[in-house]
């Protein structure tokens, strides 16, 4: 099957053909597949774009160069929001690799971007990495001002499994300065973090 074949199956209604294809363009990919599928990320139909993010993310670290230099420069916040998305989904596939250290840089500075569908990405995706990126989800969560990022930290603070995490979701859930939503969201992550503790231990 030709790659121009593939890439019509990713429009595919059939999710199941549409994974398959996402592994086949992966494996037979060549210098023009991930400016390609990078090229998908703007597009309207969703469908589409979720694939390109996904096929992003199953051919691993070698995209991440392109998806952070689109992530911080593109103008356009779907494009932005895709590849937040990407970089959670190579957190997915390879999990016994690494997130390069580009990635985690890009994914710090899209928490200040200004728009939510791009911010709140970039928080699940650095929740998706996990343990190695704890201290900078809690420096954003101490530092930033803008509540619905606070929100997307302490909900990825709660799945995570750290046992760090108690200890910081204990001392918001307590402070009394702080946002009534914000203490009772982190009073909820909190017994979602022991839950989580408790089955993964």
């Amino acid at each position: 099957m030709t790659i121009d074949a593939l890439f019509a199956k990713l429009k595919h209604p059939n999710p199941n053909l549409r994974s398959k294809a996402m592994w086949e363009i992966a494996e037979v990919k060549d210098e023009n597949t991930i400016p390609r599928l990078m090229s998908i990320l703007d597009q309207e139909d969703v469908q589409y774009r979720r694939a390109a993010v996904k096929t992003l993310g199953v051919i691993g670290a070698e995209v991440v160069s392109p998806v952070v230099n689109a992530l911080l420069n593109s103008d356009n916040p779907t494009v932005r929001s895709s590849c937040a998305k990407v970089l959670a989904q190579i957190a997915v596939n390879h999990p016994d690799v690494p997130m390069p250290e580009e990635g985690i840089q890009g994914l710090k500075q899209a928490l200040n971007d200004p728009n939510p569908v791009v911010n709140i990405p970039a928080v699940m995706t650095l929740g998706e990495i996990g343990s190695p990126v704890f201290d900078l989800l809690v420096e954003t969560l101490n530092t930033t001002d803008n509540i619905v990022v606070q929100m997307s930290i302490v909900n990825a603070l709660g799945s995570m499994g750290d046992e760090r995490g108690v200890e910081v979701l204990r001392h918001l859930s307590q402070n009394k300065s702080a946002d009534p939503y914000l203490q009772e969201s982190a009073t909820s992550a909190l017994s979602r973090l022991e839950m989580v503790m408790k089955y993964d231990s």
